[in-house]
């Protein structure tokens, strides 16, 4: 499907010609252009109609959640027909597992998890898989580690009409997809069985699968209503996505265990401090344990690197593997955003570095973290062939991009053709002008709240 834009306004003002110049230089194979425009000027709406032009899955980056979700909902409206999607932080709160060598203090990790955002950045992912027409709004989390698109691939099922498959069998699947038994509430991510009926809502979504068994054989598929489970459509087939974003076999469970205590092996030598050892060996055993009994422990995503069967040092999946080649990308307020995505790097692995020297974590955890700046770079153009075209967008771009940029496109007249006001700066206190008394800031308060 195509994107289609809905509007009630055509493109004025400095907008027509700020299109036509952005479009034609992605098309040229410019790798990076800036959009210069003013406040007020309708940058997005700017965004909006290059989108269209260019039919390209695009990624929107905005430097915070609040701004990210002004864009999610204005595009939602620009793009009715077309996937929308919105990608940020799921936590709530958020304390981070720390460690204070000068008071010998340990922070434990804190957090609370929003359901919704969970959902919609499941949905984010498996909308890139399955589709193009796909907008992502997302803030610096789409640098954060977010699992392996080829293992979210390689995990999922799918089930046709008039498919031999056990009932019993089929759970079993489901279970391994990460999906949650609950016969009384159907949520994101969980199943229920009635008799010999299934009802599966899948992680990314609310739309209600239904599967209608005859003995082992899947009779009927059926999409539902999500509110009134009224049946909408018959289906030949569909696909089961995994109800998290991470996901991993037995067999890959297994090496990454073997993996794990290897690199113990191999650390612990490293410590000096008996009492880090002790500690080191007293915690990784226990998260084993628990791994290998219920599947999770808690600060799981510390041994991610183990999981995902990468090298030491390599950089983590993230949303960004889930974009297709050509994808296009708009960076917001870009004179905020780079120097946030610079700094997520140092910040995090500053945090770890005193957890792993003081015996609570693997080296392994420093591969749980956010791109480096130069990893971010290698998914654009010209850094990498099939990167991104970037768009900086700003109304007060910095030199970083204006250097790096093929082409500076100017935004300066805004649709409604009204221009900024004359601003005029007043001394903080009356002092001579040009041999004449010139009023202060209060003075010329009070003499403007008069006039009116």
């Amino acid at each position: 499907m195509q994107f289609k834009l809905h509007s009630n306004y055509k493109p004025a003002g400095s907008q027509p010609k700020a299109i036509e110049q952005l479009v034609s230089g992605i098309k040229q194979g410019l790798p990076q252009q800036t959009l210069l425009g003013v406040t007020g000027s309708g940058k997005t709406f700017t965004m909006a109609n290059v989108i269209a032009k260019l039919q390209r899955p695009t990624l929107v980056l905005s430097h915070n959640k609040t701004l990210a979700a002004q864009l999610y909902e204005e595009f939602l409206d620009f793009f009715p027909e077309n996937k929308v999607c919105y990608f940020v932080s799921y936590f709530d709160y958020y304390q981070p597992e720390s460690y204070l060598p000068a008071s010998d203090t340990y922070i434990e990790k804190d957090s609370q998890v929003n359901e919704k955002i969970e959902r919609l950045r499941l949905e984010a992912g498996i909308s890139l898989l399955t589709r193009r027409d796909v907008i992502i709004v997302s803030s610096v989390s789409c640098i954060y580690g977010f699992g392996s698109p080829a293992e979210f691939q390689a995990q999922s099922l799918e089930v046709k009409a008039g498919e031999e498959l056990p009932l019993r069998q089929l759970l079993l699947k489901l279970v391994a997809l990460q999906y949650e038994r609950n016969d009384a509430e159907l949520k994101p991510g969980r199943f229920r069985v009635r008799g010999d009926t299934v009802d599966i809502v899948q992680g990314g979504g609310t739309t209600v699968i239904r599967l209608e068994y005859f003995g082992d054989q899947i009779e009927h598929v059926y999409e539902l209503h999500p509110i009134t489970l009224r049946k909408e459509k018959e289906l030949r087939s569909v696909w089961l996505y995994p109800a998290r974003a991470y996901v991993t076999n037995d067999e890959h469970k297994k090496l990454a265990l073997k993996s794990i205590r290897q690199e113990l092996e191999e650390r612990l030598p490293q410590l000096t401090d008996p009492v880090f050892k002790y500690r080191l060996r007293q915690r990784t055993n226990y998260d084993l344990e628990m791994i290998e009994q219920l599947g999770y422990c808690k600060g799981i995503e510390n041994y991610s690197r183990h999981f995902d069967r990468r090298a030491p040092g390599s950089p983590p999946y993230t949303l960004l593997h889930f974009m297709p080649p050509d994808w296009l990308l708009f960076i917001d307020e870009s004179h905020a955003s780079l120097p946030q995505l610079r700094g997520m790097y140092e910040g995090d692995h500053s945090r770890k570095r005193n957890l792993i020297d003081y015996g609570f974590r693997l080296p392994s955890a420093y591969d749980n973290r956010p791109l480096k700046f130069d990893e971010f770079t290698d998914f654009l153009k010209p850094f990498n062939k099939t990167g991104s075209n970037v768009v900086y967008v700003s109304a007060t771009p910095a030199q970083e991009e204006i250097r790096s940029s093929a082409q500076i496109v100017e935004q300066i007249i805004r649709p409604t053709g009204l221009v900024d006001p004359p601003i005029a700066v007043r001394p903080a206190s009356p002092e001579l002008q040009r041999g004449e008394p010139s009023a202060g800031q209060i003075e010329d308060l009070m003499a403007e709240i008069n006039k009116t």
